[in-house]
């Protein structure tokens, strides 16, 4: 009889066994499907990065991520969603095959109980953080707004078309990044309290450790930071100046709050932190050269003995100036004698311009209408003791 009753038992259970072999043949099913489908994914975004469909991260034209980099991004975050939807799919499939079995029907009430509870949670969360979130959104969009005005303002008065008195134009976009990151900040420090989790103290104690991660790891940045700041308003030079930096010359291609970039006559271009501009001399060329300025003074210096007259020495070298192209006529060049040595007198020939971007090619001219000048007045410049003394780096 006994015999008999397990008999009947088993028989009863085999359509659930059959029922959760299903189950577990469609989860499964399911689960394979999903990793075909993110495989296939894969490929399509591998081939789409070199075929250019996939562009570059940027934010206000500086580039975050390449191409290649945003690829590599998205297929990790799927490989991720494919486990997620996997394991999701798996923990969906344990209470329904649990509950057909009285044995491990508790087991998959407590699985359900568990889900319910962990969804009724996060309703219950996202329900009690929507007044904030509202509280967030309006902080945001002011903040956003006002921005957008002192950037309407920063462009009117960067164009010219809005003045203040002693404020310069090219404070203006300056100006305009320190409001953004006072404003942000000043937001960040309101919307804080507003934040789920924020009175927390794993929250309190991830914000101290990245603040100081960041005061630790950005020391140099905040000085060449700083440092920008104090340089966009002593205005040294702007955009475009020639200047002479640490016995480098070039022109100023670039000027933002980290660096200051050169590029040379040679087409070189030499990188500068702001912080070694700061504590360097600074020659700016163009400052001579500007409309209500006489121009740049070039000059050169040569060296002839007492035997040859300073008169047709200074008649030469003056000569010899205003044959040079992209020489000021007027202020009239000019010699100075600024030495008597023992064998030779040295002469100065000074000489303006307002062509500061070819100071090299004037030089070189100037070198030889000089030349040219001594050799037609039949004074020979190779005596024993001649020199001739430029500026250095013009």
């Amino acid at each position: 009889m006994g015999e008999l009753f397990t008999l009947f038992e088993n028989l009863h259970l085999l359509p659930k066994i059959g029922i959760t072999l299903g189950i577990i043949a469609v989860s499964v099913l399911l689960i394979w499907l999903v990793w075909i489908l993110f495989r296939q994914l894969n490929k399509k975004i591998e081939s789409s990065s070199g075929k250019n469909l996939i562009k570059p991260f940027i934010i206000h034209k500086f580039r975050v991520l390449t191409a290649k980099q945003v690829a590599g991004a998205i297929i990790f975050l799927l490989r991720w969603l494919k486990y997620l939807i996997s394991l999701v799919l798996l923990f969906l499939t344990l209470p329904v095959v649990f509950s057909l079995f009285p044995a491990t029907r508790d087991i998959a009430w407590m699985l359900i109980n568990y889900i319910v509870t962990t969804l009724k949670d996060i309703g219950m969360g996202i329900v009690m953080f929507f007044p904030n979130l509202i509280t967030i959104i309006i902080i945001i969009t002011i903040t956003r707004y006002t921005l957008r005005g002192l950037k309407y303002l920063a462009n009117q008065i960067e164009r010219g078309k809005m003045t203040i008195p002693r404020f310069y134009p090219d404070w203006a976009h300056p100006t305009l990044k320190i409001f953004q990151v006072l404003l942000w900040a000043f937001t960040v420090a309101i919307i804080y309290p507003y934040l789920p989790g924020s009175d927390s103290r794993a929250f309190q104690g991830v914000s101290v450790f990245v603040g100081i991660v960041f005061s630790i790891g950005s020391t140099n940045a905040i000085g060449n930071l700083v440092a920008g700041f104090v340089i966009t308003y002593m205005r040294p030079f702007k955009i475009g100046d020639r200047v002479k930096i640490k016995d480098l010359t070039g022109f100023v291609v670039e000027k933002n709050l980290m660096v200051v970039r050169l590029k040379t006559h040679k087409n070189e271009y030499i990188t500068f932190p702001n912080t070694m501009i700061l504590g360097s001399n600074i020659v700016n060329y163009n400052t001579s050269s500007d409309e209500d300025e006489e121009g740049l003074i070039i000059f050169a210096e040569v060296t002839f003995g007492y035997a040859t007259p300073w008169q047709s020495v200074h008649d030469i070298l003056i000569n010899a100036a205003l044959a040079t192209a992209n020489v000021q006529k007027n202020p009239k060049p000019f010699v100075l004698q600024t030495k008597l040595d023992d064998f030779y007198a040295c002469y100065q020939i000074n000489c303006y311009t307002k062509d500061v971007s070819h100071v090299p090619r004037i030089y070189t001219m100037l070198y030889e209408n000089i030349q040219n000048g001594f050799r037609d007045a039949g004074i020979d410049m190779t005596s024993a003791h001649y020199r001739v003394i430029t500026s250095d780096n013009n």
